[in-house]
């Protein structure tokens, strides 16, 4: 199988070619943001650079969010329009079990997390469970007070990945040294374990039902329901 991963959740642009579980080709960019510039040229030379046409893809796997509003819409546009154009297989996957993927440990809980601003973060729980990366507690926006009550309640050793330097301090003085803080590379998305992990998930049946997963409203929508607070139950995409 002929896989296309990419990542461009945050800050990182990630993209792989995997051929039959064997990395052929990835790229990964950390220093600017411009990933409407970037993208499609470092997919069309890393899939070059594979001895490989675009439609030789069999499967794409994207990360879909949470992350930057902008960077998950453009995975999940390109993915769903590469897929739905050369009728290829697709596989979302969460933005933040693809950063779990860098902890490969057993008996441990993995938190991945993206800083939200304001002591916000968009998180979750995983733990590797018989070769698959479970999720103990599903992906959410949450205060990072609210989230280390719920971390409370479990007693293995927590590893913090991600965007994590705002909130080492709050988890070392709520969980002592149950935390694990990973440095370095681990905390960067790596489109080639994504790659690896997504030949084995099911493909999406409906490749036009994929959304990003946004996990909380966008400026827009919420200025939306500001303006309309008795139709809180509407869609705001259809009534705009």
């Amino acid at each position: 199988m002929k896989i296309l991963a990419l990542d461009t959740s945050n800050q990182p642009l990630s993209v792989a070619v995997l051929v039959d579980g064997k990395m052929q080709a990835s790229e990964t960019l950390t220093t600017h943001k411009k990933h409407a510039e970037f993208l499609l040229p470092v997919i069309e030379d890393l899939v070059s650079k594979s001895g490989l046409q675009p439609a030789e893809i069999d499967r794409v796997v994207a990360a879909v969010g949470p992350g930057s509003y902008t960077g998950i819409r453009m995975a999940t546009t390109f993915a769903k329009s590469f897929a739905s154009t050369l009728d290829k297989e697709l596989v979302a996957v969460s933005s933040l079990l693809a950063l779990a993927l860098n902890i490969r440990a057993e008996n441990v809980l993995i938190n991945p997390m993206f800083d939200g601003r304001n002591q916000n973060m968009f998180t979750g729980l995983y733990q590797w469970q018989n070769g698959q990366l479970k999720a103990v507690v599903e992906d959410q926006h949450t205060n990072v007070n609210d989230w280390l009550d719920q971390l409370t309640e479990f007693n293995l050793p927590i590893v913090m990945v991600g965007e994590i330097d705002n909130f080492v301090e709050p988890y070392q003085e709520i969980l002592g040294d149950r935390v694990q803080v990973t440095e370095g590379l681990q905390n960067i998305p790596n489109a080639a374990l994504l790659a690896e992990y997504g030949q084995q998930l099911e493909p999406i049946k409906n490749v036009d039902s994929l959304e990003p997963r946004y996990l909380r409203l966008t400026k827009a929508e919420a200025d939306w329901q500001a303006a309309h607070p008795d139709e809180r139950g509407g869609n705001y995409v259809e009534k705009v």
